[in-house]
């Protein structure tokens, strides 16, 4: 039995794969913006773990762990969560920059070296779900394409540096999926949203298991994912 510790579980494809581990009877530690939130989720996934830290506020991660009891044993790291905010450069504003390169970069980046001892110990996975936006940018898309882009590099060198403590690194880039932040861009954009035209949220999370589940002698670097409609 593995244990996972997933940021973005309350929603879209975080849930999607915290539902999916947790039937088949994994250990989870899902990570909360506030002790609400944390609570919510325990009774959402009976057995689960909870962590309680704000990935808006990276500077404040470690301080937060020192007050929990952390996991001693992990096998995967999935860094689900993230922000959007688009715009064009012109009236983007530096607050709109940093709540997205936080909570999206700089967060992972440091729960990443928090929890790199249990991973290192385990030989484990660290899982980034990315984006389209992490390979190509796009008009009123710069804030969030470049923390997406900033996380491919992240995941890049954490793959090289960390190869041969035995952990490996993959990187996930779906396309458009239906999500509450799916519907917040097509608010932004101006756009109906019709979730039915996008990728479901399982669908992503059956490829992020085939990722963890490979056998050990291979290793996913890089899944792109793209809708089939």
């Amino acid at each position: 039995m593995a244990t996972h510790l997933i940021t973005g579980a309350g929603s879209g494809i975080g849930a999607a794969v915290a539902r999916r581990l947790h039937e088949r009877g994994d250990d989870l530690v899902l990570l909360a913006r506030d002790a609400g939130r944390a609570k919510e989720l325990a009774a959402r996934y009976p057995g689960a773990r909870t962590l309680v830290a704000d990935l808006a506020d990276p500077d404040r991660i470690s301080w937060a762990f020192s007050h929990q009891p952390m996991p001693d044993h992990l096998d995967s790291l999935l860094h689900v969560a993230g922000v959007v905010d688009l715009g064009p450069v012109a009236e983007l504003r530096a607050r709109t920059w940093h709540q997205q390169l936080n909570a999206n970069l700089v967060s992972p980046a440091e729960l990443t070296r928090l929890l790199l001892p249990q991973l290192r110990a385990s030989r484990g996975q660290v899982l980034f779900v990315n984006s389209g936006a992490g390979l190509n940018a796009h008009a009123e898309w710069s804030a969030y394409a470049a923390s997406k882009h900033g996380l491919k590099a992240l995941a890049d060198s954490l793959r090289q540096e960390e190869k041969a403590n035995g952990i490996r690194v993959t990187s996930v880039y779906p396309g458009r999926t239906a999500s509450p932040m799916q519907a917040k861009v097509h608010s932004q954009e101006g756009k109906e949203y019709d979730p039915s035209e996008w990728i479901d949220p399982d669908s992503v999370a059956t490829t992020i298991l085939m990722a963890l589940d490979l056998p050990r002698d291979a290793e996913i670097n890089d899944l792109t994912v793209r809708p089939g409609r």
